[in-house]
């Protein structure tokens, strides 16, 4: 069982609401998925009119934890104000900070980041920064009051899976009671296992689902690859060998004359 500030969750699989065909669709893909959490964007809701309502409405219906993000934020005062109309909006206290740096990659400005974890959790929230897989930076975001870290693998929609296995390694090895959600770069089921190996606590997705070709099968297909990645670190994976080792045992083997 995945635990988050507190609340318990059955699936370690989370789910962005954007780009998909239809409202039809997406919910389909989380009731097939049993995905547990679904990411909402304020900007949507409050620009869709009755549309946005229609959404917010569907999302309800769909009894997951919501977790609404500041996205297309690029200061502290933008997220700071974001989140808390997001609160007031959504009637939770649940925020995923974006703090946008760069306009191409997408990368987060991680001294603003921080900053405005720190204000937030301050102000009540319960904060999931997204982040980079940078040691310093995920220290920064502890001692600013988050209590769940989401780095990205590889930056937002390039669906390039784990750039950088080192780092997220040394992540998981430094804070092994902190949860740890991989957030953004995530391409293909196999690209969820690798991290859920490496011991990470979930994965959110977004756009390789929203845009596959069937996204309720890809859904599923992201969950089982998330559930078998999590067994397998659990299991304990056989780490690689310099050389070849006989899996038939040579002492005491038959000998022909």
């Amino acid at each position: 069982m995945l635990t988050l500030y507190g609340k318990e969750l059955p699936s370690r699989l989370l789910l962005g609401t954007a780009h998909y065909p239809s409202p039809a669709v997406l919910g389909e893909a989380v009731r097939t998925s049993g995905a547990s959490v679904l990411t909402v964007s304020l900007r949507r809701e409050s620009a869709g009119g009755k549309n946005g309502g229609q959404f917010w409405s569907l999302v309800q219906s769909l009894g997951t934890a919501v977790l609404p993000n500041t996205a297309g934020c690029h200061s502290v005062k933008d997220a700071v104000m974001t989140a808390h109309m997001a609160r007031d909006v959504f009637g939770t206290n649940w925020i995923k900070l974006e703090v946008i740096g760069n306009h191409d990659t997408l990368q987060p400005d991680v001294f603003e980041l921080v900053k405005a974890a720190r204000i937030l959790s301050g102000d009540g929230f319960a904060v999931f920064p997204y982040t980079t897989d940078d040691l310093v930076v995920a220290e920064r975001l502890l001692d600013a009051g988050c209590q769940v870290l989401m780095p990205w693998c590889a930056p937002i929609g390039s669906a390039k899976g784990p750039l950088n296995i080192d780092a997220l390694r040394s992540l998981r090895g430094h804070f092994p009671d902190v949860p740890l959600i991989v957030d953004a770069g995530i391409g293909r089921p196999s690209h969820a296992a690798t991290v859920m190996e490496l011991g990470y606590d979930a994965v959110l997705l977004n756009t390789a689902v929203a845009q596959a070709g069937d996204p309720p099968a890809m859904a599923v297909a992201f969950a089982k690859a998330i559930e078998a990645g999590r067994l397998a670190w659990q299991a304990g994976i056989l780490e690689p060998r310099d050389m070849a080792v006989p899996s038939t045992p040579t002492i005491g083997k038959a000998v022909f004359s």
